[in-house]
């Protein structure tokens, strides 16, 4: 790895407007809001599905929505990874979890899948884990509501209403895992919302 290799940080999401505002697409509104702080926008790149290129202090940052579904994640990851040089080091992977409450996140390099099958593909196509994580708190389910409905329900309208604050926490921890590195950007990022 040369410290100019770029950065990759893909959201992870299903395709599609029906499941734009849903809790398994909190990956895709993160790297969305970063997108349009710096003014960036997403085009169609080949199989690893849309992707905007942004820069930090010099740093090249591509951040990539896959336009596969979430579980087939690794294939699309695995070929931007390839196209543009970037080394494991350099992969950011934001996922929603549902071991954080809402507004609430963590970062982290490697561990286990945690039952996300998205991050499960992503490491079993790479071979390693060793990648880093923005862990989107989503909560659990109600009690007698399925994991995967709930996942694929759309934000209440207070979770919404508290979205812009969460997603500028979110943007401000990536931008900070570029310019100064994991351990500060998780002293920003690994706090419970208010």
């Amino acid at each position: 790895m040369t410290p100019q290799a770029p950065w990759l940080i893909v959201g992870l999401g299903n395709p599609g407007p029906w499941f734009r505002t849903t809790r398994h697409n909190a990956g895709f509104l993160a790297v969305d809001r970063l997108a349009e702080r710096h003014g960036a926008r997403f085009r169609r790149r080949g199989i690893g599905g849309t992707v905007a290129e942004i820069e930090l202090d010099g740093r090249r940052v591509l951040l990539a929505k896959p336009q596969w579904f979430i579980n087939l994640s690794g294939r699309p990851v695995s070929g931007l990874m390839r196209r543009y040089g970037v080394p494991v080091e350099h992969l950011v992977i934001v996922q929603d979890d549902l071991d954080f409450a809402y507004g609430s996140g963590k970062l982290k390099r490697g561990g286990g899948p945690g039952g996300h099958n998205g991050v499960r593909s992503v490491g079993d196509v790479l071979g390693t884990r060793e990648f880093i994580r923005l862990r989107f708190g989503i909560g659990r389910p109600p009690k007698g509501q399925s994991v995967g409905d709930y996942v694929l329900k759309r934000f209440t309208d207070e979770e919404l209403a508290a979205m812009p604050g969460v997603l500028e926490r979110c943007a401000d921890a990536l931008e900070t895992l570029v310019r100064l590195g994991l351990s500060r950007a998780q002293d920003a990022l690994n706090v419970s919302a208010p």
